[in-house]
């Protein structure tokens, strides 16, 4: 599958982005956060990712080591995605695939990960 644009963001449409990714493959991870929120997440360079709008409607949550800045809408509450860095130290972006326009999560393959015992 290639890379292409994807618009997605919060429910009320305060926050809005665009990433390029492929979206082949997302994660499904079973530690409290994830499970909680139902995400099926895609990470991505901080590069492939434009925050259209909504910078000043996000707020920040930070759980256990504190190295994901998971950011929610301050109106509907739904996060669409968070930031972060990979292992290099890179700057990424976690993606809720459930939050990208015209995706159904049901034709995308589902990668089970044992973040509960990580």
């Amino acid at each position: 599958m290639e890379t292409q644009t994807y618009v997605g963001g919060c429910h009320c449409g305060k926050v809005q982005y665009e990433v390029d990714m492929n979206l082949e493959n997302v994660m499904e991870c079973n530690c409290s956060h994830c499970a909680k929120k139902g995400f099926l997440l895609s990470f991505v360079p901080a590069t492939q990712f434009r925050l259209l709008r909504g910078e000043d409607a996000l707020s920040e949550y930070r759980f256990n080591k504190k190295h994901i800045a998971h950011l929610f809408c301050t109106t509907c509450g739904v996060e669409s995605f968070a930031r972060g860095t990979d292992k290099e130290g890179a700057e990424t972006i976690m993606i809720n695939a459930r939050c990208l326009d015209d995706v159904v999560p049901d034709t995308l393959t589902i990668t089970k990960v044992d973040g509960k015992n990580f």
